[in-house]
């Protein structure tokens, strides 16, 4: 597929966009007047922060594919935020969710694995060509390597295209077709954080757990507020994007170490150095929470780390382009409905476990979005639930190459 140069190239000029969009979202949200009132009581911050900069790609005006921006929020800002969020956690509270986010995890994998397979018998139903092809052009190895990056994340995919070898105009639809397909379903999750209190009463779930962790963190960051001075801000920034440098060391020696020396633990993702970037950030993080340094969260650690989750938002929203489901309306309908199985199950899961939609939006999003897109979504909730998913999303990795890789076999059979 062709495109035609974008409006805009210069990346400090989209990035200047994105930010004003995101002052006027904020300013707007903040407004007392009746209308506004009534527009974010329907319409999530969070979804406005995601939805608005969709449109620069949509329309042309930006290129996502070429713009470096997703590329430095996911490896820059992100680790720092996670730092910034964990700083002040309380671990053992954490702990007291109780199982019910590992149930809804494992049923989001179980819906991905099931999901593409009935997806294709579906659609080949409707229109077998949709889910023909042989050799590298089969659908369905390309479906496989979406499975990938569903149940784990970009590591997984690229191990499912270099264990079914899809062509590369296959891949390339593939992708289009993961990114446009999960983003749907994160603006849908979204959405639903502004209704949650229905949602919870429809699951019949138990929502203290999450309510008094909100709470308790709530109430430490107001016991110790202060006013921010510059060394104050300094040493939020300072521990934030050292913290990053740090673990961008550390997984720049141990992802090719393992490739090297121990490759058969590339399987769990263990030679991805974003995989590294995640866990050594947070967990780093998590142990400054034990230390006098929890404290900066009285001068807005937390609250730093949430803009920079808000400008990762706006970079993850700027890759989607609704208008792309047009190019390929038969590879998008198996992606539609592939989804639609994940949901089902995930709903249903909620209700017999009585989960709370938190666990629901974020052991979908561990699976389908990963790190980049699970601590975003549970910070939507709160900032101090960011660690829940991401240690779901890490759980994800291990496991993503094993279900895309049992999905891949089942979605050969159904094409067949």
């Amino acid at each position: 597929m062709e495109h035609s140069a974008p409006l805009i190239e210069n990346d400090a000029v989209i990035f200047g966009i994105l930010m004003i969009m995101l002052a006027l979202v904020f300013k707007t949200s903040g407004l007392k007047t009746s209308f506004w009132s009534k527009f974010y009581k329907i319409i999530p911050v969070i979804l406005l922060c995601y939805f608005l900069p969709s449109l620069l790609n949509t329309f042309g005006i930006v290129d996502a594919e070429e713009s470096q921006l997703y590329f430095v929020a996911s490896r820059f800002l992100l680790p720092a935020c996670l730092v910034l969020l964990t700083l002040s956690i309380d671990l053992k509270e954490i702990f007291k969710l109780g199982p019910k986010a590992l149930i809804m995890f494992f049923a989001a994998t179980i819906g991905v694995v099931i999901g593409g397979p009935l997806a294709i018998l579906i659609v080949s139903f409707i229109n077998p060509e949709w889910v023909g092809g042989i050799g590298p052009d089969a659908v369905w190895r390309g479906m496989a390597t979406i499975a990938g990056s569903w149940i784990g994340g970009g590591a997984n995919q690229a191990a499912m295209y270099e264990l079914f070898k899809p062509s590369d105009e296959l891949y390339s639809i593939s992708i289009t077709v993961d990114v446009i397909v999960a983003e749907i379903w994160m603006a849908a999750l979204l959405l639903g954080i502004g209704r949650r209190d229905k949602i919870n009463t429809f699951f019949k779930a138990d929502n203290s757990s999450i309510n008094e962790l909100r709470d308790k963190m709530e109430a430490y960051s107001l016991s110790i507020a202060k006013i921010p001075d510059v060394t104050d801000l300094m040493m939020i920034l300072g521990i934030g994007f050292g913290v990053t440098g740090l673990s961008h060391v550390c997984a720049d020696w141990l992802g090719p170490m393992i490739s090297e020396n121990a490759p058969y633990l590339e399987k769990f993702s263990l030679q991805s150095k974003f995989f590294w970037l995640i866990v050594i950030a947070t967990t780093i993080g998590i142990g400054l929470s034990f230390t006098k340094l929890r404290s900066l969260e009285g001068a807005g650690a937390s609250k730093i780390g949430t803009v920079f989750i808000f400008i990762l938002v706006a970079t993850i929203g700027m890759k989607m382009d609704i208008m792309a489901i047009f190019d390929n309306p038969g590879f998008f309908l198996v992606g539609l409905i592939w989804m639609a199985f994940h949901v089902i199950i995930m709903i249903i899961t909620a209700r017999l476990s009585h989960s709370p939609y938190f666990f629901l939006a974020i052991g979908s999003k561990a699976n389908i979005g990963g790190a980049a897109s699970a601590p975003v979504l549970a910070a939507a909730f709160h900032p101090s639930l960011a660690p829940v998913g991401v240690l779901l999303a890490v759980l994800g990795y291990a496991l993503g190459t094993y279900g895309a890789w049992l999905c891949g076999l089942l979605m050969q059979v159904a094409a067949k």
